[in-house]
């Protein structure tokens, strides 16, 4: 049976990572949410799970992956589980740590460009704390970016086999997680980011061949790539790009 991704059908948001992985590795995969139904999508198919209140092993929030008998929650979680069977995980165990430990400081990230829009709560608009984004878009430009860029950037540098990859001589699945943080960068922070890829040229070239290669290239290029917009995480306000 084909993986079952839900997440919601709107936005790429924290889902995406999944679904480059999925697509990359060219497996069948059902992403249930955007599946045709009588209304705009298929939301509420994630919320009767959500609801379901006889579950033993709940997810807390969309993205989870339905593998058979096997639902798993939390995207750095979800690929840790799934990287293995759709080859895209490194061969050793010491690696395969390794990159489990990657995934999750891109989680870090992810939520630290969330709350550059929404520093105060998400249940607020970002309209109701524009100024506090300021500041924290602010931050997040002259500190965290710089500060993530680099610690990917070495562990490319300081990458043995020269590869141009994370990990040893193939890509795995966190490369395709950076090509989504410099996409996201790029697009919701243009003016800062150019001014910074010069920096980092190694994170820049994988980015660049994560984007060539034929599967993830096809799906760019396809209409199941949904947009950037100003409903997910990374979000382009002019007034918090400098």
């Amino acid at each position: 049976m084909p993986y079952q991704f839900y997440y919601w059908p709107m936005i790429q948001g924290r889902g995406e990572v999944v679904r480059l992985a999925l697509e990359e590795a060219g497996v069948d995969y059902v992403d249930v949410a955007r599946l045709p139904s009588e209304q705009e999508d298929n939301r509420n198919a994630i919320l009767e799970i959500l609801q379901d209140s006889s579950q033993t092993r709940p997810p807390f929030a969309p993205p989870f992956l339905v593998d058979g008998d096997v639902t798993v929650a939390q995207a750095a979680n979800i690929l840790h589980y799934l990287a293995p069977k759709i080859g895209l995980a490194p061969a050793s165990e010491a690696d395969q740590v390794f990159a489990h430990q990657l995934q999750l400081t891109v989680t870090d990230l992810l939520m630290e460009v969330h709350d550059t829009h929404h520093p105060i709560a998400s249940a607020l608009y970002y309209e109701d704390q524009v100024e506090e984004s300021k500041k924290r878009a602010a931050n997040f430009i002259e500190h965290r970016i710089p500060k993530h860029m680099g610690y990917y950037e070495g562990i490319l540098a300081n990458n043995p086999t020269r590869s141009g990859w994370l990990i040893g001589e193939d890509l795995t699945y966190p490369d395709l997680s950076l090509f989504q943080i410099v996409e996201g960068l790029r697009y919701a922070f243009p003016n800062a980011f150019a001014k910074l890829d010069g920096n980092y040229p190694q994170m820049i070239a994988l980015h660049d061949a994560v984007a060539a290669r034929p599967n993830t290239a096809a799906y760019l290029a396809s209409e199941r790539r949904i947009p950037f917009n100003t409903m997910g995480v990374f979000r382009h306000y002019p007034e918090l790009d400098s």
